[in-house]
């Protein structure tokens, strides 16, 4: 049963995930239609990616200590991508550059929500083996 938990507490961090990238992308559209100014926006997409870039790296360390190691090399990779922006201070969105990396920008969170969606298919595939596999052994 702690197989079912573990599963979902990394369904529901990956769902986390891929609702700060959707409020990123939504930001980043808003300014795209003129909703919304440059200063806004870069400071809305800004306050959540740090956040985002903590639960991926918890994300890993959950994976890697209760033994996933499948589920913590697919994360590595999104980690690494995430780790190497903030050492280039490449993770915070310019206000002056905003419109000029804008369709960059937009690519890159769809990226990454197309990761994301691979990795929640994937998590919520295994809650359901686990869940199933739970209650065969019940049997």
């Amino acid at each position: 049963m702690g197989d079912v938990w573990t599963w979902l507490a990394f369904f529901f961090v990956l769902v986390a995930l891929l609702i700060v990238v959707l409020y990123q992308l939504m930001c980043l559209t808003d300014l795209e239609f003129d909703y919304v100014n440059p200063y806004d926006s870069a400071s809305r997409i800004n306050r959540v990616v740090l956040p985002e870039f903590i639960m991926q790296g918890v994300l890993c360390i959950l994976c890697l200590v209760t033994g996933h190691w499948f589920m913590s090399l697919l994360s590595v990779p999104y980690l690494y991508y995430n780790a190497r922006l903030y050492m280039q201070r490449k993770h915070l969105t310019d206000v002056t550059e905003i419109f000029n990396l804008l369709d960059w920008e937009k690519k890159q969170r769809l990226f990454k929500l197309a990761y994301i969606i691979l990795l929640i298919c994937i998590s919520l595939f295994w809650v359901i083996f686990s869940a199933l596999e739970d209650d065969e052994e019940a049997l």
